[in-house]
């Protein structure tokens, strides 16, 4: 037990020390009237000496804060304060309680146990002997040593301002390092964070931390445009919470409008009894965080300062990050998904719940808009049909644009259905203030079990989508098995065409054409055939149009076109001088941009005459894009070449437009020649029809003598068919032309 006497506290030759009136240092980082107490902890088994010291003490600040006095009367109950108070300041410890050590035992289980590093203890005893002031100081971790009647109310004074005001400091540099950990961990944390919304819930976090407050009564808000200080409220926690979706001039009037105001005009942090935090972005947008929360100490708003300037950069890369996923993954124009983000969003949908569809949508005839009403217009109405399929179909059902003037989506069974999307296109739509009329053709598939990739389903949509628009506009088809066999069929043959066309088992025959007035043999058309690598004959109605939608058919189409040529050389050589070569023109190759360069490099590389070369394309051509039809038809009659129209009749090419085209032939199908017959009245309109343009006409399928008659009769001048000659081979050719 320590029995000193209270009153030995101070000596006689200190009496005077007593009468000191100590006036409050400046607040040199503290001020207000809140301002929170230093923490004192004194432990001591004898009361007087916390009478004593406490009156001492009384009315005393220390750089500006008040001192709030906790008191211990053992080592035990020390422990207990120092495990369940965190803001101790300074410990004025007796040295010889319970035990004559448990002083000392009891700063080691501060420093060690507890880990209170910078607390500061101030050593008291009344028994310098048994603890040596030097080796003691030397052995354990104290900050000051006195005894206890050395301790007048002026060197009390003394050792306890020192002691705080180094505690403050080492605090304070304790906290500016635990605010720079929590900076380095926050960008970290949010390096790691996708989607403004996602950062502005992350960044709420950290600033929380950093303030060791709950995260309650926080707002963040997005700003559009730094220049115009518009806000939105993405973000709020606590009682604030209803408040997303607003913007900050609807809280004019608040203290937290009022702040966040003033932060948005000042582009800067306030700290206004509240406090509004801004973080700015180069391209003009930038984040407001208003914090609810009691006045900041000083060291809080220099970590808020760097807190703002690393966040900043954080936000950067989300905005930045944003950017790129919006081109990446967003239509531009509509702001819809693109192909790619949708065919993410489509996988997703496949592996949840069952009872969804997948629709792909083609707009009916919109090349012909835009040709007609130019490109602002096609733009004005694919926003308005997007409006009006997002309308239909409401938020559940996901939206991406697959290309041009193609939409797919893709949801529930109840909203993604043929009577659903129909809706979509039963009212007018308005476009650059005209009503207009849109009709829409769609493919559908129904996701079950057996779907596994979304790129695969999206091509069976496609796949009903082209059936579709095989029947008649505006229809809707469900995608079966039996179109997945057929187009899986269509990619084998397509394999094997190309297969066969790189292994030279291609090949061109001649069929001769004669005057139908005394048999002459006047020219030949130049025929595709392909043979298989077993010696079967693959018919052309199978492999071209698969070669068409390839594209294969360009190359194709050169290799015939050169051959053409180079048979009509060898008959010219022979004597043949006069003699005609026609060759047929795919779309495909018609509408590449060299192909008029590609004959003419085809009639120099051969030597023919241009004259002796006429080159047929179809009706169903010459009725798409007119414009373009006539800019090429023009160019190629340049060269010389003559230009006929094949399987006339069936096409939908009106008189008006046969009339400006260049044509120099005609040639009637063989399904009109096949009935002359039964409907003799369909090719006497052709043929008029091509002697009223002043053309040459020639028909095809002449298998019968009376046919050929009929034909010449009616006044059509040139046949071709079996009624002559097969087609064949280059050599066959020249023999039968001999022969003749």
């Amino acid at each position: 037990m320590n029995t000193t006497n209270p009153s030995a506290l101070a000596d006689t030759d200190a009496q005077s020390a007593d009468l000191v009136q100590f006036a409050d240092e400046p607040a040199d980082f503290e001020s207000g009237p809140l301002v929170a107490p230093w923490i004192v902890l004194m432990v001591d088994d004898d009361p007087d000496v916390h009478s004593a010291t406490l009156h001492s003490m009384q009315g005393i600040c220390i750089c500006g804060r008040p001192l709030h006095f906790l008191h211990a009367y053992s080592a035990i109950q020390a422990r207990r304060f120092v495990a369940e108070q965190e803001d101790i300041a300074v410990i004025m410890l007796d040295v010889v309680m319970e035990t004559e050590d448990a002083g000392l035992k009891l700063v080691d289980q501060i420093r060690g146990e507890f880990g209170r590093s910078i607390v500061q203890i101030i050593l008291r005893t009344g028994q310098p002997g048994f603890a040596p002031e030097i080796e003691t100081i030397r052995q354990y971790e104290i900050n000051d040593y006195r005894t206890k009647t050395e301790l007048t109310q002026v060197r009390l004074y003394t050792s306890l301002s020192g002691a705080i005001r180094t505690y403050h400091h080492l605090h304070s540099m304790a906290e500016t390092r635990r605010g720079l950990e929590v900076i380095v961990h926050a960008s970290n944390e949010l390096s790691r964070a996708h989607g403004l919304q996602k950062f502005s819930k992350g960044l709420i976090t950290q600033l929380c931390a950093l303030l060791q407050i709950k995260p309650d009564g926080i707002v963040c808000a997005k700003v559009e445009s730094q220049w115009e200080g518009e806000a939105t409220i993405i973000v709020a926690t606590g009682i604030h919470a209803p408040l997303v979706g607003q913007s900050v001039k609807q809280l004019e009037g608040s203290s937290m409008g009022s702040v966040m105001q003033k932060c948005l005009s000042y582009r800067a942090n306030v700290f206004d009894g509240c406090t509004a935090l801004y973080f700015p972005a180069t391209n003009g947008q930038a984040l407001v965080a208003f914090v609810d929360a009691m006045p900041l100490k000083e060291i809080d708003r220099q970590l808020i300062q760097t807190f703002c300037s690393s966040m900043t950069v954080g936000l950067e890369n989300i905005l930045l990050h944003e950017r790129m996923f919006s081109l990446a993954y967003k239509d531009q124009l509509l702001g819809v998904a693109n192909r790619n983000r949708f065919l993410e969003l489509l996988q997703a949908r496949i592996s949840g719940s069952p009872g969804i569809s997948l629709a792909v949508i083609d707009l009916d005839d919109f090349a012909g808009d835009i040709a007609m009403f130019g490109h602002a217009f096609g733009d004005e109405l694919l926003k308005a049909f997007v409006t009006r399929l997002t309308d239909q179909v409401g938020p559940d059902v996901d939206l991406g644009r697959i290309s041009g003037d193609t939409f797919a989506l893709v949801g529930k069974d109840e909203f993604v259905n043929p009577q659903a999307l129909a809706g979509c296109t039963s009212a007018l739509l308005k476009v650059q203030n005209q009503m207009v009329t849109v009709s829409a053709t769609c493919g559908l598939v129904r996701l079950d079990a057996g779907n596994s990739d979304g790129a695969e389903v999206l091509k069976q949509a496609h796949v009903a989508l082209k059936l579709a628009k095989s029947q008649y506009r505006g229809a809707s088809v469900y995608y079966n098995d039996e179109m997945g066999t057929d187009a899986a069929e269509r990619s084998a043959l397509l394999r094997r065409l190309r297969e066969a066309f790189e292994a030279h088992r291609l090949f061109v025959v001649y069929q001769p054409q004669v005057r139908l007035v005394d048999g002459t043999t006047i020219g030949a058309e130049a025929l595709l055939r392909w043979r298989s690598e077993e010696g079967v004959y693959v018919p052309p109605d199978q492999f071209i149009p698969v070669a068409e939608q390839s594209g294969l058919m360009i190359s194709i189409g050169e290799f015939v076109l050169r051959s053409a040529c180079h048979q009509l050389k060898k008959l010219n050589e022979a004597g043949y001088v006069d003699f005609r070569m026609s060759v047929n023109v795919s779309q495909a190759q018609f509408r590449e941009p060299g192909f008029v360069q590609t004959v003419k490099r085809a009639l120099v590389d051969s030597g023919v005459s241009a004259f002796n070369l006429e080159l047929e394309i179809t009706e169903s051509m010459a009725a798409e894009d007119l414009d373009f039809v006539l800019s090429v038809l023009h160019e190629l009659k340049r060269t010389g070449v003559t230009i006929a129209i094949d399987d006339f009749g069936t096409g939908y090419s009106s008189l008006s437009i046969l009339g400006r085209l260049p044509l120099d032939r005609l040639k009637i199908d063989k399904s009109f020649v096949d009935y002359l017959g039964v409907a003799e009245g369909v090719a006497k309109s052709i043929i008029d029809i091509g002697r009223s343009l002043k053309l040459q006409l020639i028909a095809e399928g002449v298998e019968k003598a009376e046919q050929a008659a009929e034909l010449y009769a009616l006044g059509c001048q040139e046949g071709q068919g079996y009624f002559y000659a097969s087609p064949m081979p280059p050599d066959d050719l020249q023999h039968w032309l001999t022969s003749r």
